[in-house]
């Protein structure tokens, strides 16, 4: 029997979350938020503390610094249940990364400091470790720019291993695009970009045509739509779900814990019309609570959550 369900090689920082600036940030002016929150941060994180927190076994590979910042993230994952006895510190001096998200009512920045988040090796990888699993998840492929020259190498040995694959690239801050992708997607089982990423990726007008092309290189292709819920293309065949309703504080992370609600229920084997509706319902979660975490570590509030939408809340030893 594997020793994880999911293995996940990526960042792990925190965020600084602002709330309530003016729309328009003036120079030389003191700009005062309403709120703030800091929360574990980094695409690959969430996935794998969510992914904890639905009942997965999840087995996490980083590099953090040797700082605060560094402790404060890996006890945050860990308190998960994630196993992080395979994240490193860097001695070189490298701080841990950080994002700064300015919130806004429908729209967002996000400014990063990558520090150790791009310092991540292919070296740095156990790989016995990320094989012991079913499946293995890699999100940020334009962040982690020392690993993703080899990250086909990897995947293509994964897949030798017995595994199946599942990516999220998130934003390429060059909005480029390129970075070898296309040799990446060949080893894909399932692609989970968002709608803008799908179209940028392919360079197509229409969703339909862009999730039809990435179809034609990826088994199962998943596409996140916020408000719009969410679609998946298989070969021909396409699925829709809708979203679900919700009283939205923070879509901060949504994306990540849509793949976590998805990922746990596609390695169980469910079609994927449950893999999609479950991925909604834990992107809708998330959104409940401030940060991409904070309603998953909320025990009573995740198990209500999953009652009222008729879904039997996954069994997690964490509270």
């Amino acid at each position: 029997m594997p020793q994880f369900d999911v293995t996940i090689a990526g960042e792990l920082n925190l965020d600084l979350i602002l709330y309530g600036l003016p729309a328009r940030l003036e120079p030389e002016r003191e700009l005062l938020a309403s709120d703030m929150m800091i929360a574990l941060g980094g695409s690959s994180a969430i996935v794998a503390h969510n992914l904890a927190f639905l009942g997965t076994r999840v087995g996490f590979v980083s590099r953090i610094g040797d700082d605060p910042m560094g402790q404060i993230a890996i006890e945050r994952l860990a308190a998960s249940g994630t196993d992080v006895s395979h994240v490193r510190r860097s001695t070189d001096g490298t701080a841990t990364g950080l994002s700064v998200i300015l919130a806004r009512d429908s729209w967002r920045n996000i400014l990063t400091y990558l520090g150790t988040i791009s310092r991540l090796s292919f070296e740095d990888l156990d790989f016995d470790y990320l094989a012991s699993a079913k499946h293995f998840h890699l999100s940020s492929f334009y962040l982690q720019t020392t690993l993703q020259s080899r990250v086909p190498e990897l995947f293509r040995r994964l897949k030798a291993a017995g595994l199946t694959i599942s990516m999220d690239t998130n934003d390429d801050p060059e909005d480029r695009w390129q970075g070898g992708l296309r040799e990446v997607l060949q080893y894909v089982d399932v692609f989970l970009p968002n709608e803008r990423e799908a179209l940028r990726i392919t360079g197509a007008q229409e969703l339909e045509r862009a999730t039809m092309l990435l179809a034609e290189v990826v088994p199962l292709v998943v596409v996140k739509r916020g408000a719009g819920g969410a679609m998946a293309q298989r070969g021909a065949s396409c699925f829709k779900a809708s979203p679900v309703k919700v009283s939205a504080i923070d879509a901060v992370g949504a994306g990540d814990s849509f793949n976590a609600g998805f990922i746990s229920q596609y390695i169980q084997g469910a079609d994927v019309e449950n893999c999609l509706a479950y991925g909604n319902l834990a992107g809708a979660l998330s959104t409940t609570r401030p940060g991409g975490t904070e309603a998953f570590r909320d025990r009573p509030h995740r198990e209500q959550f999953f009652r009222e939408n008729g879904v039997l809340p996954a069994s997690s030893s964490r509270s």
